[in-house]
């Protein structure tokens, strides 16, 4: 009998041979990305009512459901991407996040990975370390959804907790697990919380709530080559412990 720590389960959302082992469900997770260029396509209004609908059926504490949805298209999205756009690319000060996604200093393992996240993006897109125009340039496209027809902003009451935090991830989690069952993609946004003071002006979102994050929703260009980078993810020993008492009956422990 193979103990835990023999076992290795490799995934690959690039292997074809891997993706049809796979159920529906674990497709949809795995084939999921960070998707960077959207076709035009329009995503029917009522598939997105299905997909937040569902969405919603996320876990979270006492039933508490802190989540709260923008959803944008036409030219209310193109208004808050302009807007948005102009205060980046002309430098406009007093733009920053009223909460911290990452540490004041980066530490390994997690500096190496941000990294090499950072350098593979640029290498699929051709731009070199010292072209920090394009670099600006590409920065920029988050604030146009990467060209995605719906934009979506998620705000959350400011004095909620960190587990609501935590139950907000899993129902954006469901957005994107959810829209890959409908052939659509998705790329969650941190960079517009920065924004939040324009957003919050255009969209009428109240004092009380923090923006957290914008999503961009759509059907995947494709031809850009952009899409076709995919960071690796650590193997199973690096962040599982298996805790086994016998070899007849195996109790498992994952932390």
């Amino acid at each position: 009998m193979s103990t835990p720590d023999e076992i290795e389960v490799n995934i690959n959302p690039n292997d074809a041979d891997c993706l049809n082992n796979l159920n529906l469900i674990d497709k949809a997770i795995v084939t999921r990305s960070s998707t960077r260029a959207f076709l035009s396509t329009p995503v029917d209004y009522n598939l997105i009512k299905k997909i937040l609908s569902v969405a919603a059926w996320a876990p979270s504490g006492t039933n508490m459901q802190p989540w709260k949805v923008t959803v944008l298209a036409g030219k209310a999205r193109q208004k808050l991407c302009d807007a948005i756009c102009e205060a980046f690319l002309s430098g406009e000060q007093g733009h920053e996040r009223s909460w911290k996604y990452y540490p004041d200093k980066f530490f390994e393992p997690y500096k190496a990975r941000r990294k090499a996240c950072g350098i593979g993006l640029y290498n699929t897109l051709g731009i070199g370390k010292e072209e920090t125009e394009k670099m600006r340039e590409q920065r920029a496209r988050n604030y146009k959804f990467f060209d995605a027809p719906i934009g979506m902003i998620f705000s959350i009451h400011n004095d909620l907790e960190i587990g609501s935090w935590l139950d907000f991830g899993m129902f954006l989690q469901n957005i994107m697990v959810s829209a890959r069952g409908h052939g659509l993609h998705t790329c969650a946004q941190a960079a517009f919380s920065d924004y939040h003071i324009i957003i919050k002006d255009q969209l009428g979102i109240p004092d009380n709530e923090t923006v957290i994050c914008g999503m961009a929703l759509g059907y995947a260009d494709p031809d850009k080559k952009v899409n076709q980078y995919r960071p690796d993810r650590e193997p199973l020993s690096k962040y599982t412990n298996f805790e086994y008492y016998d070899e007849d009956e195996v109790y498992l422990n994952m932390r």
